[in-house]
This record gives structure tokens, C-alpha cells and sequence, in this order.
């Protein structure tokens, strides 16, 4: 039989695109005893400019990893104008490609292992199961969130039609404490938005795919990979096998040359707090005042990476270098210039987090930078700023205890004032706190997982055994 396929298809943000891609690549380096794969990567054109843009520069980087792996473009659909929230523009374009998406699978002469599927695509099982193939859905983020999206559906019959922040009490979620309403995530949060009504309908089609491949780990969170596996998300129907082979992460070779790694290498181990919120992450002048004034108050060690607003002129809604003399309050580059770098571009976060210098982080708690983060044993202070962050934020504070708490405003945009920054870096660094001595030690243990998880023998490395087993089972050629 020709080598099986697994016919990918992310979402084009790299956080979805590059975590689906590695996690796939994962089962193919682990291929043994005649399970071999291929990976054929359906390449949707982004709606901008500049997601496009990066789509490709990760195209032509993978194109010469040496690996096989194929790039087939779909072709170009016409974007939705009339969709209100983000995620619901997501789930329509991607779901305007359907027939390319099943003409590109039919048109295969090899066997197909499986149509691996990024969450927004859930929908797309019915092209699978027409073509009589198996299909995954990826869950990019964590295992709670893959949860709350079976459980939705549920909590949408069984809760009165009220916001969840007008409901009395906490929010039952299969798997972990009771989630305050307030930690529940930006899409589902306003039950009249269309962002809410998409994430009820991707929940159900979940349920209909083959299996679902996790990037977290069976001890990074037991309890919600439990839940899902015992049937207590979906009463009376059980949900597909979940395969957790996380953390999967692509970890490079360090670049001492950075400056903002040679600038760490003059300081004292674990005295910095490192300060950054991801792709997507920027503050305007009264929130960036407020961390000022944090930071200058607390005293510890910093690295900041601050971002600009985006372009309008560009369109783009990701942000754009910071003009620090616009930023920030005059002398504050000079009252601090002993103990702290603020860094107004890109910054290489995986080689900052693997610093010893590094104490803590206080992070947008993105998945991905959470388990970076995680797999180096630093803590954090989760300031969670859109999508799933506010769940993240509660589970990694009251569930896997690895961060400490930061109150937010999500009324005033996710506003955190001064004071309130000042304690939790505080909490996070000082040597004789309490909550922060938790959360290092509990960092620790975690950074012992999920090395642990990944090894052979491991959970993770078990659970990529079993899914490249499924696949390699379950590969057919597609029906035409």
C-alpha cells in the first residue's frame, strides 16, 4: 500500500497552523514498524494581506525541513462582510472552502489516513465522512477548553438564556472548580453575540469527528482530559477518543546574539520578571502608564516587551513597534535603566523563557506560550487579554496552581491597574511569598511533566503511539 496522508487543515494564524503542523510532524518522526505517513498541508489563502504574507514565509521554511510534507493551495474564496465577532468570520471562510476542501482530498490517489481538522473547521467532518475518510479535529488550545466546547451545547440547554456573569454562583464545568462567570471565554461570554451561537455549533461537531489529537498532556490536566474520556461533558453520549501527545512545541537552537538574551546574561538568576502578551498583544498610554508605575514600585528586575497599536493605515490588527518616546513617561527609561529592558519589537520568547536569569512571566496566558513556559519551569501571572485567556488564566491559578492571581478588568478592556500589577509581580518574584513560592515549586514540577510526558514511555509519547496506530488503521483510499 502507497504511504497513507494525513491531509491537514489549519487555520491560518501561526499559533493554529504551526501547532497543527508540528504535532502531525510529530507523528511522522515516530513512525516505526511500516506505519509510515506523509503530510499534505491544504493551504487556505488568509483574508489579509499580511496573514498571507506569514502563511507563506512558514511554507517555504517546511518546504525545506527535509520532511514529507506537500503544500496544496485551495483555491481563493470570497470573505463573509456580514459576520459580526472574529470567530465567526473564522468558522464562515473556512467553511466557504468545503468543496475545494473535498475536490483536493477526492483528487488523491494515495490512501488517506485522516483529515486532521483545526477547530474553527469542525464542520468539515461532513466532507470527511462523505469521502468515507477518518477525521480529527486538532485542539490547539488546552484540555479544559476542549471540554467547556463539548459541555457548551449542555450548558446552553440547561442554563436560563442569561449571560453567564447574570448567573447566580459559578459556572459547572466538567473537570475543573467552578469557573467564575468572569473567566469564562471572550466568545461564549455574551450569549447574544454570534460569536456564542458559532461556539455552541462547533462544540456539537466535534462529537462527530474520529478522534480529537490534544497539544497538553494527561498530567498537565487530568481532571478536564478526564471528564471528556468519561463521558461527563455529553451525558448518554461519549465523546471521540483524545490523543494528548503535548506539549508540542518547536523548541530552536539559542541566539545569543539577541540583545535582549545578552542583556539577561548580566543578570542574577531568576530576578527578572518577563513581561509579554503574545502576537496580538499591545497597550495604549494609560494602561502602558499603570505598568509603568508597577514596575517602577516593585522594584525586581524586568524585561518588557511593549508593542505599538496596529496600523491603520495597514488594516492589520496585529501590533506594530512601540514609539517609546511616545509610550512612555518621560525619565522612565532612565529611573530604570539599572534593572530593567524595555524591548519595542519582536522578541525571541522561547530563548527568554529557557533563561536562568528568568523568575517569572506575566503573559496574555496564550496556550502556547503557557506550555513554553511550562516546559522551561517558569510561573506566571496570567493577564488574559481575548479568546480562551480568561479560562486559562483561572486554570492555571486554581487548577494546575502554577501562576499567581492578577485581577483584570474585562469591563474596561481587560484594564489592570497600577497597584494591583505592583502585588502580583510582587507576589510572583519575592523570595519570602508565600502564593509565589507555590507557584515556583508547582513550575518546577511541571517543567519534570511534561519532559517526562514526551519521553518514550511517557504519557504523551503512548498516546502518539496509539493515534499513529488509528490512523494507520483507519487509512482508505477517498471515495470519488
Amino acid at each position: 500500500m502507497a504511504t497513507p496522508a494525513l491531509v491537514l487543515l489549519p487555520e491560518w494564524g501561526s499559533g493554529h497552523l504551526m501547532s497543527m503542523l508540528e504535532s502531525c510532524k510529530r507523528v511522522l518522526l515516530s513512525s516505526s514498524g511500516g506505519k509510515a505517513f506523509s503530510i499534505t498541508l491544504l493551504v487556505m489563502r488568509p483574508p489579509t494581506a499580511e496573514a498571507t504574507s506569514e502563511v507563506e514565509a512558514h511554507v517555504r521554511r517546511e518546504a525545506a525541513c527535509g520532511l514529507d510534507i506537500r503544500f496544496h493551495r485551495l483555491p481563493a474564496v470570497e470573505a463573509p462582510t456580514d459576520a459580526v465577532g472574529v470567530e465567526e468570520f473564522i468558522a464562515r471562510y473556512i467553511g466557504l472552502h468545503a468543496p475545494h476542501v473535498r475536490d483536493a482530498v477526492a483528487a488523491m490517489a494515495c490512501p488517506v489516513a485522516a483529515l486532521v481538522l483545526d477547530l474553527f473547521a469542525a464542520p468539515l467532518v461532513d466532507v470527511a465522512r462523505g469521502l468515507g475518510v477518518p477525521s480529527y479535529v486538532f485542539m490547539s488550545s488546552t484540555g479544559a477548553m476542549l471540554a467547556l466546547m463539548l459541555h457548551l451545547p449542555v450548558l446552553h440547554e440547561s442554563v436560563p438564556a442569561v449571560d453567564f456573569d447574570e448567573m447566580e454562583g459559578d459556572v459547572p464545568l466538567p473537570g475543573l472548580p467552578p469557573v467564575p462567570p468572569d473567566s469564562m471565554p471572550c466568545p461564549v461570554a455574551d450569549k447574544r453575540s454570534p460569536n456564542y451561537a458559532c461556539f455552541v455549533r462547533l462544540g456539537d461537531r466535534f462529537m462527530d469527528a474520529t478522534g480529537v489529537i490534544a497539544n497538553t498532556a494527561d498530567e498537565l490536566e487530568p481532571g478536564p482530559l478526564a471528564a471528556v474520556a468519561r463521558g461527563r461533558c455529553v451525558p448518554g453520549r461519549p465523546a471521540p477518543p483524545v490523543y494528548p501527545i503535548g506539549p508540542v512545541l518547536s523548541l530552536g537552537g539559542r541566539s545569543p546574539s539577541h540583545e535582549c538574551v545578552a542583556w539577561l546574561d548580566a543578570q542574577p538568576p531568576g530576578s527578572v520578571a518577563f513581561l509579554c502578551f503574545g502576537s496580538m498583544g499591545w497597550f495604549d498610554p494609560p494602561q502602558v502608564a499603570e505598568i509603568t508605575a508597577a514596575l517602577e514600585r516593585c522594584g525586581h528586575r524586568f524585561l518588557w516587551v511593549l508593542r505599538g497599536p496596529p496600523s491603520d493605515a495597514s488594516g492589520s490588527e496585529h501590533p506594530t513597534d512601540a514609539n517609546l518616546d511616545e509610550l512612555l513617561p518621560e525619565g522612565f527609561l532612565e529611573r530604570t535603566g539599572g534593572k530593567g529592558l524595555v524591548w519595542p519589537t519582536w522578541a525571541p520568547q522561547k530563548e527568554i523563557l529557557a533563561h536562568p536569569a528568568v523568575g517569572g512571566f506575566v503573559t496574555h496566558g496564550g496556550w502556547n506560550s503557557v506550555l513554553e513556559s511550562l516546559w522551561h519551569g517558569v510561573p506566571m501571572a496570567p493577564w488574559p487579554l481575548y479568546a480562551e485567556q480568561h479560562l486559562n488564566a483561572f486554570q492555571l491559578v486554581a487548577d494546575m496552581g502554577v501562576a499567581v492571581p492578577l485581577k483584570v478588568d474585562r469591563k474596561r478592556g481587560n484594564f489592570v491597574v497600577a497597584a494591583e500589577l505592583e502585588r502580583a509581580v510582587r507576589s510572583l518574584m519575592d523570595a519570602d511569598g508565600e502564593q509565589g513560592r507555590r507557584a515556583r515549586e508547582k513550575a518546577a514540577r511541571m517543567k519534570a511533566v511534561c519532559r517526562k510526558a514526551v519521553e518514550e514511555g511517557g504519557s504523551s509519547h503512548a498516546a502518539l503511539q496509539r493515534l499513529a496506530e488509528a490512523l494507520h488503521d483507519g487509512a482508505v483510499i477517498p471515495k470519488k
